[in-house]
């Protein structure tokens, strides 16, 4: 029959198990973009975390086991070394683009919807885009030997940067340190930086926020910011239930990635929009052409190289338009 005591106890040991897992695991509201695979222990809570579990461990012979069991035991896996990944070859296009970003960048085909909106925009150039490997955010970029080789390895004519780590309560900031590197990296290369601030959550006012914040990177270490929130948000307002979010209203629905590609062509070249065709990707052609036009009148209220005036657009070949 356990004492009142030894209910205290095991009352006392699972609070402590609940707050070391609290511990364990960023929470998704402070960090933007942590994807389901790479949730890690936040740096500066690792020697709580190890106080908290030997306190647990402590209460665990009266917490968490009747008849004399003990608690069960929590163990930090060590981060696994793995080789470098080759290389991809050098790539032989007009125009290259490398993308450095997590599953934002990735969901549904935005890369390969980019290439194929260049191709079309850039008449007679040929396109090659280039993913880095891994989901990272950027200062972890930075710290990636395969990310810098990777960069190092080929000119580039653009780098797109995606993923600079941001509070979604505006209680915390995060260095943009490892973004500004990578401009600097960039532009060492030859190649235009250009960022990529995400789309607002689903039903969260916090386009200006992620927008100000790229803003600021660039200021510091000039790049184009592409206006990918504003034109979700204008979308969002002219047709209420267009579907721009995936089911966890954080990624991309397929509508979404089609409209922050077209955000990030019209960063790149000043070519018409109205005009580009339709893609195979999804998405209704009525819906596409609604997008497009979206993106042309987003251009109006953000331009989209005010950050970088300096840089020319990307433009066709001459005698191919």
């Amino acid at each position: 029959m356990p004492t009142r005591w030894t209910l205290v106890a095991k009352l006392a040991g699972l609070a402590a198990l609940a707050g070391c897992a609290a511990l364990a695991r960023p929470p998704k509201a402070m960090m933007r973009g942590l994807d389901h695979r790479r949730r890690r222990t936040q740096p500066g809570a690792r020697p709580v975390l190890a106080l908290c579990l030997a306190f647990a461990v402590a209460l665990g012979g009266t917490a968490c086991g009747g008849g004399g069991g003990s608690a069960p035991e929590a163990s930090a896996q060590p981060a696994q070394r793995v080789p470098l990944p080759p290389l991809p070859p050098p790539t032989a296009a007009d125009v290259t683009l490398l993308m450095m970003g997590n599953s934002h960048t990735e969901f549904n085909d935005l890369p390969q919807q980019l290439r194929a909106l260049l191709s079309a925009g850039l008449g007679g150039r040929s396109v090659a885009v280039t993913v880095a490997p891994g989901w990272m955010f950027l200062d972890e970029r930075w710290g990636d030997p395969a990310s810098l080789a990777l960069l190092r390895s080929q000119p580039w004519t653009v780098v797109v940067l995606q993923a600079q780590k941001y509070s979604t309560t505006g209680v915390f900031e995060y260095s943009t340190a490892g973004a500004e590197a990578l401009i600097r990296a960039s532009r060492a290369a030859g190649a235009l930086p250009m960022m990529f601030p995400e789309w607002p959550r689903l039903g969260v006012p916090e386009t200006a926020r992620i927008y100000d914040l790229h803003a600021t990177i660039a200021r510091s270490e000039p790049a184009c910011v592409a206006p990918i929130g504003q034109a979700w948000d204008l979308a969002l307002q002219r047709f209420p239930a267009l579907t721009l979010h995936a089911g966890d209203g954080n990624h991309s629905a397929p509508a979404g990635a089609f409209l922050a590609a077209l955000m990030l062509y019209a960063t790149l070249s000043d070519g018409p929009i109205q005009t580009l065709p339709d893609l195979q990707n999804g998405v209704d052609p009525s819906v596409q052409a609604q997008l497009r036009q979206v993106a042309a009148d987003t251009l109006r209220s953000a331009p989209p190289r005010q950050h970088c005036p300096l840089d020319k657009p990307l433009s066709p070949k001459p005698g191919s338009e």
